[in-house]
């Protein structure tokens, strides 16, 4: 046990207390650890209400960040606040016994107001403000953020009847108010008042370590709610409430899905024994559904932020925090990659040149063969994060350049001998090839892996597009129109761009991650 575990935190001081208590009872199973504090977005960003900040996990994403690059072992978060699908590599380690999981109304001077048409109620959540508007729909419900304190002080500085908090907030920061309410009627946020703790995939020592504070009624009941959330396909943007219960033998789940203005409400409730509840999220979505739930889901997401610009490529949680705050971004794979399995005999004979453009080549590459048994001497790729993996799984790299086209140049130069074994992918449109046979180098091509386009309609408010290669643009094109900015990985992909938009900007690398700063200078 003498690694010292490096545990992430937002700032708060909610936060800084769910953090003790995980270091607290990890010292109580024997385990040394430190806390790293760190702010995220949803705390810096106070000037709007939670939905309209366009993301979903705004107060988890920059704990993900810290720990996807190592400078944490794990994050303490208000499960609540967790997005239902982590991002890859990261994985949930633990959940603590449950606290208090209801809402409570602070008020100040008397309940009156509850009985009177007109009240001015505070509070930052949709699911908040939803069910408090179906329930009191002549009242006006106004936007509250910051910590648990700030609100606080928001509630005693402004003219208001009264705010909504979540009472377990109020009673891990000692927080107390003279006049409250316990909203009974009011189904909580899914997993409100639980603490949950998540970690790399890979990092077993941490992962066991917590494994020990895990309370397996919790994890059952917040497991089934944040199901129902995931299935309902809803985060900050929709007002969804769920909570489950075991009692006795039985589990119970109960779930709500309203308008954004509370005029509409559908509740469900089911129950199952336990150790046959696995179905129990799925019972209640399909009863919400069929009591037209989707067709709300579908008004829901009309009213929501439209997103700025698309990527065509699937972004990580890492990469769309690379985005400004103030720019809304969507994003699906317009090409699908489907790995190949390359002959075995193929890839046991000697091969003085090897050339990868790709990282799905090195993929494949490793799917089909051990890599011990490769017998490459010379190794040429494009691109810094494919050396990386290439270096990292199979062996050294000669030569890597920043595109197809320069590292042709490259060869035409200096390759050793006038042979050489492309790896590359059945659709493509770089000149590598090209410039290759022009030079009198035989190029042996091996289809590593197939890519096949998936082309989807994007909303017409999209402004601009991010581009990853000649094939994106070419499955886009299937279904959408050129008038979009068209933010471009390299010069092979704008050369393409340039055939169909009047506006394309290319980067400065041949990196996602420096078109989406293409994109920032651009939004400035």
């Amino acid at each position: 046990m003498s690694k010292i575990i490096r545990i992430g935190t937002r700032d708060s001081e909610l936060a800084l207390w769910q953090a003790r208590t995980v270091q607290k009872q990890l010292k109580e199973q024997g385990y040394q650890s430190v806390l790293v504090p760190v702010k995220s977005m949803g705390d810096l960003v106070l000037d709007k209400p939670l939905h309209e900040l366009g993301i979903t996990g705004v107060f988890t994403k920059t704990l993900d960040i810290a720990m996807l690059k190592g400078e944490i072992d794990i994050a303490v978060h208000s499960m609540k606040d967790v997005p239902t699908v982590l991002p890859k590599g990261i994985v949930q380690a633990a959940v603590l016994k449950r606290g208090n999981y209801m809402d409570i109304l602070a008020f100040k001077h008397n309940e009156e107001f509850l009985s009177q048409k007109e009240a001015v109620i505070a509070t930052g959540s949709l699911r908040r403000k939803a069910q408090w508007l179906n329930r009191y729909p002549t009242h006006e419900v106004v936007d509250l953020r910051g910590n648990v304190q700030t609100r606080a002080d928001k509630l005693e500085d402004n003219d208001w009847n009264g705010a909504i908090f979540a009472a377990a907030g109020l009673e891990r920061v000692g927080l107390e108010f003279e006049n409250t309410i316990g909203l009974t009627w009011m189904v909580p946020a899914p997993a409100q008042g639980a603490v949950v703790v998540v970690a790399l995939e890979d990092d077993e020592f941490s992962k066991t370590a917590c494994a020990e504070l895990n309370h397996k009624e919790t994890e059952i009941c917040t497991t089934l709610e944040r199901k129902f959330l995931n299935l309902l396909e809803g985060g900050c943007t929709a007002p969804i409430g769920a909570l489950a219960i075991i009692k006795d033998t039985n589990v119970s789940l109960k779930g709500v899905l309203l308008s954004v203005d509370g005029k509409k409400r559908i509740e469900v409730e089911f129950t199952s024994k336990l150790g046959k509840h696995e179905n129990l999220a799925e019972a209640c979505v399909e009863r919400v559904f069929s009591r037209g739930g989707k067709l709300l889901m579908s008004e829901i997401a009309g009213v929501s932020k439209k997103p700025d610009v698309y990527s065509t490529k699937k972004l990580t949680t890492e990469q769309v925090a690379r985005f400004d705050t103030d720019i809304t971004v969507d994003s699906e794979d317009f090409i699908q990659i489907s790995l190949n399995r390359i002959p075995r005999l193929a890839l046991k004979a000697t091969h003085r040149n090897v050339i990868i453009t790709s990282q799905n080549a090195v993929e494949a590459l490793i799917a089909s063969i051990n890599p011990d048994e490769l017998k490459f001497e010379n190794i040429y790729c494009v691109g810094r994060k494919t050396k990386r993996l290439i270096e990292k799984r199979i062996g050294k790299v000669t030569h890597f350049e920043n595109s197809a086209k320069e590292l042709a140049d490259y060869l035409v130069d200096s390759i050793e001998g006038s042979t050489a074994t492309y790896f590359c992918s059945n659709l493509r449109l770089d000149d590598l090839p090209t410039i290759l046979a022009d030079h009198k180098i035989e190029l042996t091509e091996i289809e590593a892996y197939s890519t096949k386009k998936s082309p989807l309609k994007i909303d017409d408010a999209i402004k601009g597009v991010l581009f990853y290669s000649p094939s994106s643009i070419e499955s886009y094109l299937q279904e959408n129109s050129t008038d979009v900015i068209a933010y471009c990985i390299g010069d092979t992909t704008a050369a393409e761009a340039k055939k169909h938009f009047s506006k394309v900007h290319i980067s400065k690398m041949p990196t996602l991650e420096s078109v989406i700063d293409l994109v920032n200078k651009d939004y400035e």
